[in-house]
């Protein structure tokens, strides 16, 4: 389940109070079961998967991707695993853990594991929300936000995308806020 925690320590984990305090940005954020068949559920306890593992999970999820291209016509989509022994992960997620935007909406469906979008207010205030199994969130174009894994050790997330050239981060200059 999801939890905001702002810069000064404090956590809200109300889903409906996240939604709305997100809802202000743009983000949406949703709840969708993850898959329960047995298969499926081994899967998303394995710590890697290799291409046809992650295309039998995808395919155990179709039903969410038919929706999304009917709702918001993404045209593809794929399944990241990030792990601890991912070769490059240091330099893979350094280039997320800055203040940026995309000029696509970023679209996830966090099947397993857990991770940390960070979000900048009109009025400068950051803070970070803790994304875990179930969640589905879609940071909209533009949107100045960060990803991190801080003390997460694995993430499985279905990425939904329209275009993926306009997934590219654009850096902003914005330093990042220092939460307790």
């Amino acid at each position: 389940m999801a939890k905001i925690i702002s810069s000064d320590g404090t956590e809200t984990t109300d889903f409906a109070a996240i939604q709305r305090r997100l809802a202000r940005l743009g983000v949406v954020l949703n709840s969708w079961a993850a898959p329960a068949d047995p298969e499926m559920r081994a899967l998303l306890g394995k710590k890697a998967l290799d291409e046809a593992e992650k295309a039998r999970l995808l395919e155990s999820v179709d039903d969410r991707f038919e929706e999304l291209k009917r709702s918001n016509g993404y045209t593809t989509r794929d399944m990241v695993v990030i792990h601890e022994d991912v070769p490059g992960l240091a330099d893979m997620l350094a280039k997320f853990e800055r203040i940026h935007y995309h000029t696509d909406d970023e679209v996830r469906y966090v099947v397993a594991g857990r991770g940390y979008f960070g979000f900048v207010e009109p009025d400068g205030e950051q803070f970070l929300l803790e994304v875990n199994a179930c969640d589905y969130i879609n940071v909209p174009a533009n949107a100045e936000h960060w990803f991190e894994m801080k003390d997460s050790q694995r993430i499985k997330a279905v990425r939904y995308f329209i275009d993926t050239s306009g997934w590219a981060p654009v850096y902003t200059e914005r330093a990042l806020a220092a939460f307790e």
